[in-house]
């Protein structure tokens, strides 16, 4: 394998890494074993690495355990190629309201993969990341996302301000979260063509990002008391499934 070599572990992200189309995919592994678990598991992936002309093989547990740092990969991994990104634009293209976030500033790879797992399933149609991302810890991310970065558009931008200039020339509104000047999350008009910026838990958002956003957005407590902000986890999930919900509803 050459030095670009990544490993995925794990039926899920192997199986999203066959579907995703967004890396190359140079053989899959699958250890020896027995049962009627291991053969739909065999079967399933052999379907999917037929219809992606990528080998599979069948290896004993020490190449596995050489190429994996958890537990969880379930006798399964493949051997992958870099991330492939798209450009920003492309992630508006055919959807009628686009909702597009930047994830700026996670300082933990799992985190970062359970909040694309969030955005995902409200149904983003892309996120942005900078160029230094967790891509380069792509088995972490994949196993923390449910295979969900192995399927989201992702693009890059050198910077949240570059991000939101570009889609606000596409007719998106720049929005961010802070309890500065915002206006309740439950109260805001989140139909619109939207582009989200969500900053990790030590740094947030910046005040020059803040101060030309077009829209700031605070999640309200049910503890008046509680000054402490959301992880980048929880305030995914929550602003995501708003716009999921008003948008539903519309």
């Amino acid at each position: 394998m050459s030095e670009e070599t990544i490993w995925l572990e794990g039926s899920i992200s192997v199986e999203a890494a066959l579907l995703g189309d967004c890396r190359d995919v140079t053989a899959v592994y699958v250890q020896k074993g027995n049962g009627r678990r291991w053969e739909r598991r065999l079967a399933s992936l052999q379907r999917l690495t037929s219809r992606t002309n990528v080998p599979l093989q069948l290896v004993d547990e020490p190449f596995i355990a050489e190429r994996v740092t958890g537990q969880s990969h379930g006798g399964v991994v493949a051997a992958v190629g870099p991330r492939q990104f798209v450009p920003l634009e492309s992630l508006c293209v055919g959807q009628e309201r686009p909702f597009v976030v930047m994830l700026d500033g996670i300082e933990d790879p799992f985190n970062f993969g359970q909040a694309l797992r969030s955005l995902y399933a409200a149904g983003v149609g892309g996120v942005v990341v900078r160029p230094r991302n967790w891509f380069t810890a792509a088995g972490v991310v994949a196993r923390a996302s449910a295979g969900v970065s192995e399927q989201m558009p992702i693009a890059i931008a050198e910077t949240a301000e570059l991000a939101a200039d570009t889609y606000r020339n596409l007719g998106l509104r720049v929005a961010a979260t802070s309890n500065q000047n915002a206006v309740s999350l439950y109260e805001a008009n989140l139909l619109e063509p939207l582009f989200l910026l969500l900053g990790g838990e030590r740094r947030g958002v910046t005040r020059s990002f803040l101060a030309q956003a077009d829209l700031i957005l605070q999640i309200p407590y049910q503890q008046p008391d509680f000054k402490q902000s959301l992880g980048v986890v929880a305030s995914a999930a929550i602003v995501a499934f708003e716009v999921m919900r008003q948008r539903a509803q519309a």
